[in-house]
């Protein structure tokens, strides 16, 4: 599967311009893409990112958006996402602040198709205002997170396992092997 370099940056600052950007840090960004993407392939069958998903202690994370989103952190000069977001430290606190050099634009726009761009307002809506601790907890209640262990990449088929798909397991499986 390939990332959008575009497609990633676009979302970036869609989720600055849709959440409360005192509360996006980098967890609450990684769980963003996460319900994202899966929200995504348990209606329509496929990720928005294409990124491959890993469970770790604070729950599931895409993996190279993760390496692009730290390397902004550790060297900004040379960072694919460096004109995207800055990454800070908050004051007196562990929370690594996101937040995007612009806003959301039309442009941006339209990288996506109606249903992704749906899917981005629905998961924004319902985690606008939440804590990256009330996000995670809620990725810890998901099949991906849940059936698979600590350092295990996550199969987009576990979608089909959570009470909110609308698709079934073999319906993701052919839809994935078609855009591979």
């Amino acid at each position: 599967m390939k990332i959008s370099f575009f497609k990633i940056k676009a979302m970036l600052r869609y989720f600055a311009s849709n959440t409360d950007q005192k509360l996006l840090g980098k967890t609450k960004l990684m769980k963003l893409f996460y319900f994202t993407d899966f929200r995504h392939v348990k209606k329509y069958l496929t990720p928005i990112t294409n990124d491959r998903y890993v469970n770790l202690e604070h729950g599931p994370v895409p993996s190279t958006i993760m390496n692009l989103v730290d390397a902004v952190e550790n060297d900004i000069d040379n960072s694919v996402l460096g004109d995207t977001i800055v990454v800070t430290e908050r004051d007196g606190s562990k929370m690594k602040k996101i937040q995007a050099r612009h806003p959301f634009t039309e442009k941006d726009a339209e990288y996506f198709t109606k249903s992704e761009l749906e899917v981005m307002a629905e998961v924004c809506e319902i985690f606008k205002d939440c804590t990256s601790k009330q996000i995670e907890d809620a990725s810890h209640n998901e099949s991906a997170w849940l059936k698979t262990k600590l350092g295990e990449f996550i199969p987009y088929t576990l979608g089909a396992q959570d009470k909110d798909s609308l698709v079934d397991e073999d319906d993701i499986k052919t839809a994935m092997e078609i855009i591979d």
